[in-house]
């Protein structure tokens, strides 16, 4: 049966040659080859891979709000922290930080100081290059060793931060009780669907006494900062005493072949960077903080008030995958998946020619060389041949 032809050369060519093998063993390993891609075709491709499906990714927007108070007592000094004072920023972005401890130093003035004892230390004014700065230091050295510490008198916000004690326990050991809400919009441009977190049964009611649990309450966007740190496998007063970040990753995986109410986010929490474990402690850096000011002006100096922040950073991370029916990469699976099918033929073909004891035999049967230079025979040599081996009836 000839099934198609191709040049070998100048002035040969080759077409194929169908020929039917009966061997038990060749056989069963065509048919398992065979089952093996069907199985591959069918259980991956269509079934685990969903081949018969175009995908796409969303455009995502999230908005976050914090909700609780605070309340700290240093030295006498009661203070209640609301959220404006402990979410940096205050925009409600999808990456933000809630302040847990501090380091507070009040009433820097702009003026020239001693360094802290292990900044820069001198024995004399030859030690302290003027003009000059240290990485670590907190100002423009002056040139001038100061006698009572021993250390160079620098050019900058008097007195200088002293940031070696940390509080412990964490000044707001209450932030473990704040809320965060998260509103997150998805939108799947392929198949024109737009998607809230707030879905079907999520209204103002809900929302308004449910607090997320991944077993008892999946889908409500209220998360109390407490159970955050837990998901995350962290402990809070480790992680609040010098501060780390945690991952939310909103996850849609959606399927349009189903009803859109189907589509449903679905909330875990990574633990990205903090103290997990004791051991963290003799690591170089640790935990996570920054430091900002609050300036004002007293007697016409203006001078400021500096927070070393510790802090949990937040950062919320949304992933998308959409998939629905569709002709183009249904055929195309297919169409691959028929191709495969010839890898059965090309094992059984080495087989046949390279392995078994009769492969001289094989190959002989399935290549026939033919010349074309032969005599051909004549029409009348062909009917004398077919009357050879015809026999008519006797009379």
């Amino acid at each position: 049966q000839k099934r198609g032809k191709r040049c070998t050369g100048e002035s040969e060519y080759e077409t194929p040659r169908q020929v039917l093998v009966r061997n038990r063993r060749v056989g069963v390993v065509c048919r398992l080859i065979q089952l093996g891609v069907l199985v591959y075709i069918i259980g991956w491709v269509f079934i685990y891979e969903k081949g018969y499906q175009s995908t796409d990714t969303a455009v995502s927007s999230v908005f976050t709000k914090m909700k609780g108070q605070g309340y700290t007592n240093v030295s006498g000094n009661e203070k209640v922290w609301d959220v404006a004072d402990y979410v940096f920023p205050p925009q409600g972005d999808s990456s933000f930080v809630v302040m847990t401890n501090y380091i507070v130093t009040e009433g820097q003035r702009m003026g020239r100081c001693p360094e802290l004892k292990g900044k820069h230390n001198c024995s004399t004014d030859a030690d302290c290059e003027e003009g000059s700065f240290k990485r670590t230091g907190h100002g423009q050295m002056t040139g001038v060793c100061a006698n009572r510490t021993k250390t160079c008198e620098v050019l900058a916000w008097c007195p200088v931060e002293d940031d070696h004690n940390i509080p412990d326990p964490p000044l707001l050991m209450s932030a473990e009780n704040y809320t965060l809400f998260i509103k997150n919009s998805v939108t799947f441009p392929l198949f024109d669907v737009t998607r809230s977190n707030l879905v079907e049964g999520i209204n103002s009611s809900y929302i308004g006494k449910c607090l997320h649990d991944p077993e008892d309450a999946p889908l409500c966007p209220i998360f109390r900062l407490g159970d955050i740190v837990k998901l995350s496998g962290f402990n809070f007063e480790t992680i609040a005493r010098v501060g780390g970040a945690i991952g939310i990753v909103v996850d849609w995986t959606c399927n349009f072949d189903l009803h859109l109410k189907h589509c449903k986010p679905k909330y875990t929490f990574h633990g990205l960077y903090g103290n997990p474990a004791e051991t963290d402690k003799a690591k170089a850096s640790v935990g996570y903080n920054f430091r900002y000011a609050r300036h004002y002006m007293e007697n016409s100096v203006q001078k400021r008030t500096l927070y070393k922040v510790f802090g949990i950073r937040v950062d919320i991370i949304v992933q998308s995958l959409a998939r629905k029916f569709d002709i183009i990469p249904t055929l195309t699976a297919i169409g691959s998946g028929v191709g495969i099918f010839g890898v059965a033929t090309v094992v059984c073909d080495l087989v046949l020619l390279y392995l078994l004891p009769k492969r001289e035999f094989y190959k002989h049967m399935k290549f026939k060389n033919t010349n074309t230079y032969a005599k051909l025979p004549s029409t009348t040599e062909k009917r004398q041949n077919i009357l050879q081996h015809v026999r008519f009836p006797m009379v």
